[in-house]
């Protein structure tokens, strides 16, 4: 079993940032991949940033150039930087785990941009 605790959600001006943490503990795998998924209301559940363990990154389109994925291996934790926020990134931001086969996610924490 691997457990999640998320942190850093908010509400913040469109244009602001906010740094979202993930920090999983329990039987961690040392190859493994680590991201964040968000859910709009009324809309599915979609992939916004993954890094694996040894670094390699992977970013939806929709926000490339304004959030970066980094993470902690002593922590088994992972980061997410988001600038320049829009009124379109207001969701419910899940971290979730992926080793030895297995998912974990996180309970999710609420994002939400002013405009």
């Amino acid at each position: 079993q691997v457990q999640l605790v998320e942190s850093g959600g908010g509400l913040v001006q469109a244009g602001g940032s906010l740094r979202l943490s993930c920090a999983a503990s329990g039987s961690i795998f040392t190859h493994n991949k680590m991201g964040w998924y968000r859910q709009a209301p009324g809309k599915q559940r979609e992939l916004v940033a993954d890094i694996t363990s040894d670094g390699s990154t992977n970013y939806a389109d929709s926000v490339k150039g304004r959030f970066t994925i980094s993470r902690d291996n002593t922590k088994n934790t992972v980061y997410l930087q988001m600038n320049s926020l829009k009124p379109e990134d207001t969701a419910v931001y899940y971290c979730y785990y992926r080793g030895n086969y297995l998912s974990y996610w996180g309970q999710g924490t609420q994002v939400t941009v002013s405009s």
